[in-house]
């Protein structure tokens, strides 16, 4: 339990920060399998569209630190080669 002013605002913080981030990987991921169930349904048209808005997602959480670059990149390389393979 947080004794002191400052660590009691650090833990409210915490908690916030946390449900905002949480808010955010959740919005990713939907965008993510929105992407690949539209590969998998074979549907081109919709899979490049929903890249596009999943790219942006992906980048702004990033940025935000939420996902380390690589883990974006390798996310990004591997459902852009799936789209093409369609």
């Amino acid at each position: 339990m947080a004794n002191s002013a400052g660590s009691r605002k650090r833990a409210r913080q915490a908690v916030k920060r946390n449900k905002h981030n949480s808010q955010i990987r959740a919005k990713v991921r939907t965008f993510i399998k929105k992407v690949t169930y539209a590969i998998d349904a074979g549907n081109k048209k919709e899979a490049t569209s929903g890249f596009a808005d999943m790219q942006k997602n992906l980048d702004q959480a990033v940025s935000k630190g939420l996902y380390h670059k690589n883990l974006a990149a390798r996310k990004k390389s591997r459902i852009s080669a799936q789209i093409k393979a369609l």
